[in-house]
């Protein structure tokens, strides 16, 4: 089986580490988009940003993920730091309503999303991420969640140092030597 891998979890878990250490090895991954998306909307007046304006940013988000999903299928792995699921999660938490065509793009992901949970020792607040540590928790647990509910199998992801969590990610996926 191949697909697009989907790493998640709260915000500060170290997810972008170890997608950077894999694309190191050359293997094909997809940026986070709402961090992206955070950095490029503030540059503007009147950005568009989640906690100005949720559903706004998340269809952009769904835009720039929709885009990393069709090309991650043109190869037969790839690596995505966070997902559509990632979108339906934070509008949860949003109390804001999620659009039958999100929730059947959430689908079509390599079955095990890998996840990642913040630690408070390494965490850190900036200007894209602004949530606390509590908050960076419940998100996660909301990511979590949210996940299950799509059909997902959420595999934690052990901590340690990034390389030795992406060649355990790699073990289980069974792409130790394959690129």
């Amino acid at each position: 089986m191949t697909g697009c891998v989907i790493l998640t979890g709260g915000p500060g878990a170290g997810k972008t580490s170890v997608i950077n250490w894999l694309a190191q090895q050359g293997w094909l991954t997809f940026e986070e988009a709402s961090r992206y998306l955070i950095i490029e909307q503030s540059q503007h007046d009147n950005g568009i940003l989640p906690w100005t304006d949720l559903p706004r940013f998340a269809d952009l988000c769904f835009a720039m993920m929709s885009e990393q999903k069709r090309a991650a299928k043109q190869q037969p792995w790839a690596f995505c730091d966070r997902a559509m699921g990632d979108i339906c999660a934070y509008l949860a938490l949003g109390n804001q309503a999620i659009s039958v065509e999100l929730k059947r793009a959430c689908s079509g992901y390599y079955p095990q999303v890998f996840v990642f949970t913040p630690k408070q020792e390494i965490y850190q607040q900036d200007s894209e991420r602004p949530h606390t540590f509590a908050e960076a928790m419940v998100i996660h647990q909301q990511l979590v969640a949210t996940y299950q509910q799509l059909g997902y199998q959420v595999v934690e992801v052990p901590w340690g140092e990034i390389k030795k969590r992406a060649e355990w990610i790699l073990a289980r996926l069974e792409l130790e030597s394959l690129k």
